[in-house]
């Protein structure tokens, strides 16, 4: 199975016409007699390396039919997602995030299995009764401090909810979360404008209206390039 890796996400617009009109729908145009199954691993994400290195481009790639996109938040779920990639007949976006390479973690190994991570499972990974906050790759781990300071400063109760997979992405999970929580905050790194977010909120209302008691909130990054001045990156 080929593997390719780009370096950055930004490169990959240099090959989007082989991703997006070759390899994503070469299954469909043949009637399902070819498969294409292809892991383009790259690196995403805002910060320290200016407006043309630190972009989110994963909103593009998971409007894409025919591609599946997965992010990553742990050392477990990069190892379980990327065995699930490498083992799909279907092209996989294995989006990694640049300021995670550091994270540290448990990794299943020997008598826990190989510790494959199925694509399209979202995760509770953080229980609570008065908002559900949905992150992916990096912002999990910022909704995941925001739980914990929210809850021990105003008392509130944050459920978390790790996407892992963008596409196809485990609505019901997220869906079942808003029933018990009945408000819904996504975070994200991509542009507000256009964004992974704006259409996952699009799709929430849809699904949870009846469910919801505020509007649904995001956390986005303003639509502007990213400076380079660690000042105004911030």
């Amino acid at each position: 199975l080929p593997v390719a890796e780009l370096m950055t996400v930004n490169f990959a617009l240099l090959a989007l016409d082989q991703i997006v009109n070759s390899a994503a729908k070469f299954h469909y145009m043949f009637g399902g007699q070819w498969s294409v199954p292809l892991v383009v691993r790259t690196v995403s994400g805002f910060g320290q390396l200016g407006p043309t290195h630190s972009q989110s481009f994963e909103g593009w790639f998971a409007s894409v039919p025919g591609l599946k996109v997965v992010m990553p938040a742990t050392p477990a779920d990069a190892k379980g997602l990327l065995l699930a990639a490498i083992r799909d007949p279907d092209p996989v976006v294995f989006i990694e995030h640049s300021l995670l390479y550091s994270t540290k973690g448990e990794v299943p190994s020997g008598a826990d299995g190989d510790g494959e991570v199925p694509i399209g499972k979202a995760k509770v990974v953080r229980e609570g009764s008065d908002v559900t906050l949905v992150g992916y790759s990096r912002m999990l781990l910022q909704a995941l401090q925001a739980a914990e300071v929210l809850e021990r400063e105003d008392g509130i109760s944050c459920e978390v909810v790790d996407l892992r997979t963008l596409r196809p992405l485990d609505y019901p999970t997220v869906a079942n979360s808003v029933r018990r929580t009945h408000r819904l905050v996504l975070c994200g790194e991509d542009w507000r404008t256009g964004g992974f977010g704006a259409s996952l909120l699009s799709e929430m209302q849809d699904r949870c209206f009846d469910d919801l008691d505020a509007p649904i909130q995001r956390v986005a990054m303003r639509d502007i390039p990213l400076p380079y001045s660690r000042q105004l990156e911030h």
